[in-house]
């Protein structure tokens, strides 16, 4: 499933834009490198922090792993 998808299907099942759901992960994200944990700084990002397609794409492989 490609990320067009992914935000089109979270913003139907919440009623929601597309802009809005981005808008919401990048909102959380920010929040959670206010102060990160070690968790945070394993997920990759070429930037200080991720952006909601590279924290996906972090969590799908995790969740393969297991």
């Amino acid at each position: 499933m490609n990320m067009k998808k992914i935000y089109k299907a979270i913003a139907k099942q919440h009623s929601v834009s597309v802009a809005e759901v981005k808008r919401e992960m990048q909102a959380a994200i920010d929040e959670t490198y206010r102060n990160p944990n070690w968790y945070a700084r394993c997920v990759y990002s070429e930037g200080d922090k991720p952006t909601p397609e590279e924290f996906i794409a972090h969590m799908a492989r995790r969740v393969r792993i297991k």
